[in-house]
Order: structure tokens, then sequence, then C-alpha cells
């Protein structure tokens, strides 16, 4: 009974922390992003739509790789119950550091096809990399 519950909570906090990152909790929006963002072997439709369900809980490897995408520490994403405060903190902190051209382009690069945004967040942590040298 435990484990079924653990796993119910964790598809409520990954269908929560989706939702929070402008993300629809389906299984076909989790198996793009998540695929786009592990270099393991991809996960099946049927794989993830598991997570989202309360069936299955992910492995670390891959926990790790959610986390990283939704932008939560992995110890919330899994164990936490109240991952809407650490939702909020970091909202909150994205508004006030925000301005309008920085708006405009995250609009741009949300209408971009998921392969584009792969490329941009490649290129922008790249450079990020080489100014922190």
């Amino acid at each position: 009974m435990r484990d079924e519950n653990e796993k119910n909570l964790f598809a409520q906090r990954l269908a929560l922390a989706m939702k929070a990152k402008g993300y629809e909790a389906k299984p076909s929006v989790l198996e793009r992003e998540f695929n786009l963002n592990y270099s393991g072997k991809p996960m099946t439709l049927h794989g993830v739509r598991k997570w989202l369900i309360g069936e299955a809980i992910p492995s670390g490897d891959k926990l790790l790789t959610l986390a990283k995408w939704l932008e939560i520490p992995p110890e919330e994403l899994a164990f936490d119950k109240n991952i809407l405060k650490a939702i909020e903190q970091r909202d909150s902190k994205w508004r006030q550091e925000l301005g309008y051209k920085d708006k405009e382009v995250f609009e741009a690069l949300i209408n971009l096809s998921p392969s584009n945004k792969k490329l941009v967040r490649e290129l922008i942590i790249a450079l990020s990399n080489q100014h922190k040298k």
C-alpha cells in the first residue's frame, strides 16, 4: 500500500512540475521532452505514461534528468509533498529579474520546435560556460 501511495504522490508531483513549467501533463509531451534531455536509451510512451498515472517511479538517472529539465531539486520531485513552495519561489525570482526584452526572447523560444529549443538551450549553456572561464 505504501509503495502504491508513493507512486501516486510522485505522479502528482511530476504533473504539477510539468504544469508549472508550462507543459501539459500528457504522456506524449513527457516522452518528447524527456527524450530531448536524456542521453540514455529513449523512453517509450508507455513507460513515461506509467510515471504520470502512478504505476512506476523512474530510476535514479531518469529522475535526475526529469529534475534538471523541470528545474527542481531531485529530492523534491522524488519525496517532497509540498513542491508548490519551491516552484513559487523559483517563479517569483524569474518575474523579478526578467525585463520585457527577455520575455520576448522566451516567447520566441517557446514557439520553436523541440529540436530547435534543444539547439538554443545548448548554445546558451555553451556561452554561459565560456563566460565562466
